[in-house]
């Protein structure tokens, strides 16, 4: 078996996850005016963490047609709350990682697919951003970033908030995939702590808003002297 058909759930898993791509990749630019920036900063090959906002359920699949490699991502657990939606969602390249606690099996899945050289996609907020503003993101994305010890790429989306209900299929709204430079958190002390943890939040959630219009920032609109 190859390792798609192991990570997508089987061989009709890891068909259905290349069906998938294949629709978004084709579909995405005829309906939007879709562009990537910075595509470059992605190197070809070994693992790496990339964290983004997320506005809408397309985040994704645009993600996967953008970064051109395969990747895994975490995603809230609730979506595997139905057997359907737990099997469409996981052929998708998807797993889930329970909100506000330490998921300890989510995080030795996320550590495996890094251990196995490949992409791993964290949105740190862990939900969909309110009015496409940066919300205040949970640590586990700087946690696994420090324990996987590997590159982050920071993303920035913009436009996909607008593609709800039909109108915006006769206005082609802008969608842009801004992708930064890879960057490594500062190093942490032995006994990590609470504030310690939140303050490399900040540092992952300021390269995303740095990729972002002002009007984007949201949370981190005011925050810069903590970026870095």
């Amino acid at each position: 078996m190859s390792w798609s058909s192991f990570y997508f759930g089987g061989v009709d898993g890891a068909l259905l996850y290349f069906i998938s791509r294949l629709m978004v990749k084709l579909l995405l630019p005829l309906l939007t005016r879709y562009r990537v920036r910075g595509r470059d900063n992605i190197p070809s090959q070994g693992p790496l963490i990339i964290v983004a906002n997320h506005l809408n359920l397309i985040d994704p699949p645009l993600l996967s047609i953008s970064l051109h490699r395969r990747a895994m991502f975490m995603a809230k657990e609730e979506l595997f709350h139905s057997k359907i939606a737990s099997y469409l969602v996981g052929s998708l390249g998807a797993f889930p990682v329970s909100k506000g606690r330490l998921d300890r099996k989510a995080l030795r899945r996320a550590m495996q697919v890094l251990a196995d050289g490949l992409v791993l996609v964290i949105f740190p907020e862990g939900r969909r951003s309110r009015g496409g503003r940066l919300s205040a993101a949970f640590p586990g994305a700087a946690l696994i970033a420090l324990r996987g010890g590997v590159p982050i790429i920071p993303v920035g989306i913009t436009g996909t908030e607008k593609l709800k209900g039909l109108a915006w299929l006769w206005c082609r709204p802008e969608v842009t995939v801004n992708i930064g430079p890879p960057f490594s958190l500062p190093k942490a002390s032995s006994k990590l702590t609470k504030v310690e943890l939140s303050r490399l939040t900040d540092v992952i959630m300021g390269r995303i808003a740095e990729l972002l219009p002002t009007e984007y920032r949201g949370y981190y609109a005011d925050r810069e002297t903590e970026w870095h």
